[in-house]
């Protein structure tokens, strides 16, 4: 079967609507449409019900959609492992929000590179709905963002428990002043609360999309920002930052999003990695955390022995 059927099926699906599908993948209408009349040819089945409204899918499109991104994604996979280098059994890829990548990618990849030295390994940052998609047609295996949106065939597991919290370089911790406020992208449920929170900082001095840019340049330049609490506790114990007394504090998670039908023995090693390194000790880097894991498994196996000698004395 032709897999772009399929991507053609799916983004109709994903965007509603036709029209949407056709300037999401850079067709015409009339190619969408066509694409559609193949494959309800192939399957003897009307897939959509077309409206003013958009395109809803029958009772047969309902069904179809369960095998739908399968399809999709052990093509992507397929082609992905054939181009595996050598000495190495499979690759893995994992993409990140622009947001959520430091340090949380480079303890990953450095994790990886000791506990599961059998895989090649690609990495992305991008943007969350592009990753989704990407998870979604196979040419991701997993994706970390914040807030994902619940996708047929996908799994979604909560990673990272993380919070924003206001910090300034001032010595005292009060208050942000709009002069000196750094105002950081963390998505529209932030704008949001924070908006809310903050309606005099509307106009503040620099605004930022990433994260650790706005982090770096208040260190330097001096002034305040909402960071993620887990990526500033060292800058916090060291006095360098301060919280701001008071301020609130916004809910910030990231979550690993992967194919139902994923293959496990890619990954599950993955998985293990970013739960390793998202449950990290502070100040603890990822060749740490798998060293400490090592001693305490060679103690325990000591200890066994210790036991058994002594039990059969």
């Amino acid at each position: 079967m032709d897999i772009a059927l399929a991507r053609t099926f799916l983004e109709i699906v994903a965007s509603g609507s036709f029209l949407r599908a056709a300037e999401r993948l850079h067709l015409t209408q009339t190619a969408v449409s066509a694409r559609v009349r193949t494959l309800e040819d192939r399957l003897g089945r009307r897939l959509f019900v077309r409206s003013k409204a958009g395109a809803t899918l029958t009772a047969a499109g309902e069904q179809f959609l369960r095998y739908a991104p399968m399809l999709v994604q052990v093509w992507e996979r397929a082609r992905h492992q054939v181009a595996v280098p050598p000495g190495r059994r499979a690759i893995v890829t994992l993409g990140c929000e622009i947001s959520l990548w430091d340090p949380l990618l480079l303890d990953w990849l450095l994790w990886m590179r000791r506990a599961a030295p059998q895989l090649a390994l690609r990495t992305e940052v991008g943007m969350p709905e592009e990753l989704l998609d990407q998870v979604a047609a196979g040419t991701l295996d997993i994706a970390v963002v914040y807030a994902p949106r619940q996708r047929p065939g996908l799994r979604i597991e909560l990673l990272i428990e993380d919070r924003l919290v206001l910090v300034t370089t001032a010595r005292r911790g009060g208050g942000p002043r709009a002069a000196t406020y750094v105002a950081v992208d963390w998505g529209p449920d932030f704008a949001a609360q924070h908006g809310l929170a903050f309606p005099g900082l509307a106009g503040a001095g620099v605004s930022v999309g990433l994260g650790p840019l706005g982090r770096e340049y208040v260190r330097r330049a001096g002034g305040s920002g909402y960071f993620r609490s887990s990526v500033v506790r060292e800058d916090l114990d060291s006095g360098r930052l301060r919280r701001v007394r008071g301020a609130p504090e916004f809910p910030y998670p990231a979550y690993a999003v992967y194919s139902a039908s994923a293959d496990g023995q890619v990954v599950a090693p993955a998985l293990a990695g970013l739960r390793h390194v998202a449950r990290a000790q502070p100040g603890e880097g990822p060749l740490e955390g798998v060293h400490r894991e090592q001693a305490a498994h060679r103690r325990s196996a000591r200890t066994g022995a210790t036991v058994r000698r002594s039990t059969e004395r």
